[in-house]
């Protein structure tokens, strides 16, 4: 994939991330106060995750010729880890309101 369209796509799925980390931020603040900290924990290493994958992508955005293709393999590994941990913690909460 072509260094401007791959930026472009992970610019988009940081920002759909994002907005799904919001969403998940504003329902743990819903959840009984015994979870309450659980997922608070959960939020602050999800964004932890997501300012890494920024870093990354800031670092990818000033990368040229082979450092940006060296940089390509550390920005799916953050992606993939940012993806998952959102994935995982829509479905924790899902079953936690389906109680």
């Amino acid at each position: 994939m072509e260094k401007k369209a791959y930026i472009e796509k992970l610019e988009a799925d940081l920002k759909e991330w994002s907005s799904r980390i919001g969403e998940l931020a504003a329902k743990a603040e819903q959840v009984k106060e015994e979870k309450k900290r659980e997922y608070r924990e959960q939020m602050e290493m999800l964004r932890a995750k997501q300012e890494a994958a920024r870093k990354k992508l800031h670092e990818l955005k000033k990368a040229s010729g082979k450092a940006w293709e060296d940089l390509k393999t550390g920005v799916d590994r953050a992606w993939d880890e940012l993806r998952l941990a959102v994935h995982k913690a829509g479905e924790q909460f899902k079953k936690e309101q389906e109680k």
